[in-house]
């Protein structure tokens, strides 16, 4: 009987763990979210979106700007999740490789500038604590970091276009 009593509780508390995560978001991530939306859009009707759509579009106009620029500038400026949003400026037959460019920089980046993607920090710090072990420098890990990072998300991008452009092709 104790058996079935302690199976319920840890069933019960299955469910309690699920509600203080959500709680946890409904308090955390979802109003920072929200208030960052708020705040973008603010900042493109201030600066006029057809400029702000004029300009991301240049920068989309070629494979370093679509797969480079583009990517580097949403996930610094607007971090993770919100860093997706800057792919309505991107022509649709090449959403596929701009998001398989941004979120490939989501870990790159978090070396220098940890507000980018803070759930990923973890991952440097852990990578770091083993370089600060053998006596080397985080600051150059974090460079080397972001610098591998741009060219992988250029790498990735340009390879997901032509996958993607072929599939439709084939189609």
């Amino acid at each position: 009987m104790e058996m079935i009593s302690t199976l319920a509780a840890n069933f019960m508390g299955l469910f309690q763990a699920g509600g203080e995560t959500f709680m946890g978001w409904v308090t955390g991530i979802i109003p920072t979210v929200v208030c960052l939306m708020v705040a973008v859009n603010s900042v493109i009707k201030i600066i006029g979106e057809d400029r702000v759509t004029r300009f991301a579009q240049k920068c989309t106009g070629n494979i370093f700007g679509r797969y480079l620029v583009l990517p580097f500038l949403a996930v610094f400026f607007l971090g993770n999740p919100m860093m997706y949003t800057f792919g309505r400026f991107v022509e649709e037959k090449y959403k596929p490789a701009y998001y398989d460019s941004t979120v490939s920089f989501c870990h790159p980046i978090t070396g220098l500038f940890p507000h980018a993607n803070a759930g990923e920090l973890f991952v440097f710090l852990g990578i770091a604590d083993g370089i600060t072990a053998l006596g080397l420098n985080k600051g150059d890990l974090a460079v080397r970091y972001l610098l591998v990072g741009l060219v992988v998300i250029l790498i990735r991008g340009f390879v997901t276009e032509k996958i993607y452009l072929n599939m439709v092709k084939n189609k």
